[in-house]
């Protein structure tokens, strides 16, 4: 069985970024870019611990 995995890359700017990669293979989310590659792993981190606990609101109403 396959993991999603958040994967830590260099832009071709030289920035850190982040995306979030399904069992399959699709690219689910993707962060900003960070000046540091520790920023970025924070980021991933901090998306990990939070997101399970979030709450899906519809504003098209």
């Amino acid at each position: 069985m396959n993991k999603t995995i958040f994967v830590i890359y260099k832009d071709t700017a030289g920035y850190y970024r982040w995306r979030l990669v399904a069992g399959n293979g699709e690219k689910v989310a993707a962060s900003e870019a960070y000046v540091s590659k520790q920023g970025a792993i924070n980021s991933a981190s901090r998306v990990k611990q939070i997101a399970w606990d979030a709450v899906i609101v519809d504003s098209t109403n």
